[in-house]
């Protein structure tokens, strides 16, 4: 492995521009404020892709707290995967923003705010021990807490402390563990199989699982699961479109890289295999899974029927993970890609919806399609691939979920889990198809009185383009992908 600074740069480069973004003049025209943001999410997007392109795994340590928590970054893997689903959803969102925040207020703090969590999450990705991933962690939930009460209504304010409160909750729960894995493990540095040491952890496996369970449960509160959900629903619909796009797609994913360091690359998978631990948290997924599309199902809002879509899909990751099997492991990662791509979109499509129409209510959505219908179409697209309609991405991410499952040793979950996937598939059919079907089919009254084109202009469509074109090639050919999980997969199940 060797050492390279030129991880820091995509880290630091987007923190530093943005924080001089938000100490600008309230003179600045806002569109130099637009062409800062624009330069430095291509910029560092390019750095991104210089640190994916280096051969083998890089490297660079920061500094050191003590002479044994160095703030340390790796770009292995799982590090690579993620953070290039964050660099396409984070740049596709930005331009789309860029005409979006024409009708609000205080541009310069949103932008700022926007490069600044966009650095951040770089630095979470190439997090590489346990110390350097909490502290980047902690700073993602108090940084991109201006994107969420944007607003400053008081129904977004108490959103964003809704979300500081489980955000922090959660993370206080992983840093409990942290102490422990200090205590019973070689190194806190991220490495596949695991850091405990048998000789420390002999007698001590009852206490190990509970924490094991906690720090969990505490990465699983940004992911949204059961019963930690509340901030979700609650923060997304409030937000801006592309940040509720972001917070949806990529932020979620923070709390399930938590999981997956927590299971593959700090206890390992073997020492969880068959415990307690697994079979709640999977008990915990599964009523996440049903409870998040019946709640969807049930909700009449746009963006918050998306934002409970949202607990849902994320917790058919969680699911995989926790089948601790290669199968279930590439369906989580795949489900990953595919549902920040799809969600994003949607979101982004909710916000096009409101921007043009101003229009929040599912039931008002009578004859869209005519007003919309690229839009609308995009949306359509996008709908057919989260619920997993073959060729479309959802279905091959599902595929291996279903797989893992009933090639698990799990018991009861080996077939419970592809029942309440199915189950929920159905739901979020239930809950996304009508509003394309009223969009575009919307009735022989409602045609007599005729539509008007509403269209929003290329800046905003091109963003929802990529994505739904992306949702369904992804799916058609999903060879690259699934080469390069075999590798994190392989890596971690023979460590």
């Amino acid at each position: 492995m060797k050492e390279s600074g030129m991880l820091l740069f995509p880290i630091f480069f987007p923190i530093i521009l943005g924080t001089l973004l938000l100490f600008m003049k309230k003179t600045t025209k806002r569109k130099t404020m637009v062409h800062i943001t624009a330069a430095g999410l291509l910029v560092t997007a390019l750095a991104v892709i210089c640190v994916l392109v280096a051969q083998g795994e890089v490297s660079f340590t920061l500094f050191q707290l003590t002479t044994l928590l160095p703030i340390y970054f790796k770009a292995d893997a799982v590090g690579r995967l993620f953070v290039s689903v964050v660099t396409i959803v984070w740049v596709l969102a930005g331009i789309y923003g860029f005409r979006y925040m024409e009708h609000e207020d205080c541009n310069k703090r949103y932008f700022g705010f926007y490069l600044i969590v966009y650095g951040i999450l770089v630095g979470l990705d190439f997090s590489g021990n346990l110390i350097t991933f909490y502290l980047f962690y902690e700073c993602m939930t108090l940084l991109s807490l201006p994107l969420v009460f944007h607003s400053r209504t008081r129904e977004a304010v108490m959103a964003g402390l809704k979300y500081l409160f489980y955000s922090l909750c959660g993370a206080y729960l992983a840093l409990f563990g942290l102490y422990f894995i200090n205590r019973y493990g070689n190194t806190l540095t991220f490495t596949p199989g695991g850091v405990l040491d048998p000789s420390l952890v002999t007698g001590h496996e009852a206490l190990l699982l509970v924490v094991a369970f906690l720090m969990l449960l505490g990465f699983g509160v940004k992911a949204g699961l059961f019963p930690m959900q509340g901030w979700l629903p609650a923060a997304h619909p409030v937000a801006p479109a592309p940040a509720s796009a972001v917070l949806s797609g990529i932020i979620v994913k923070s709390g399930v890289l938590g999981i997956i360091r927590v299971i593959y690359f700090i206890f390992g998978a073997q020492f969880l295999h068959g415990t307690w631990v697994q079979k709640v948290f999977l008990t915990l997924t599964l009523v996440t899974v049903f409870l998040g599309s019946m709640l969807a199902y049930m909700e009449k809002g746009l963006k918050k029927r998306l934002a409970y879509s949202t607990v849902s899909q994320v917790s058919y990751i969680l699911f995989g993970l926790a089948l601790l099997n290669p199968a279930g492991m590439t369906g989580a990662l795949l489900h990953v890609i595919f549902h920040a791509m799809i969600k994003s979109g949607l979101f982004l499509c909710a916000g096009a919806i409101i921007f043009r129409t101003g229009k929040r209510q599912v039931s008002q959505l009578k004859g869209i399609g005519k007003e919309m219908p690229v839009t609308i179409g995009c949306m359509t697209l996008l709908s057919l691939a989260l619920i997993g309609i073959p060729p479309a991405s959802g279905f091959v991410s599902k595929w291996y979920l279903a797989e893992g499952a009933l090639a698990s040793d799990t018991g009861i979950f080996s077939w419970l889990g592809p029942v309440v996937l199915l189950l929920s598939a159905l739901l979020t059919a239930g809950y996304l198809l009508p509003i394309p079907m009223k969009g575009f089919f919307p009735g022989e009254e409602e045609e007599k009185t005729g539509f008007e084109k509403k269209e929003v202009d290329s800046v905003m469509l091109v963003p929802l383009l990529i994505l739904a074109i992306l949702a369904v090639v992804l799916g058609m050919f999903p060879g690259g992908l699934l080469s390069c999980i075999a590798g994190i997969t392989g890596q971690l199940f023979t460590a």
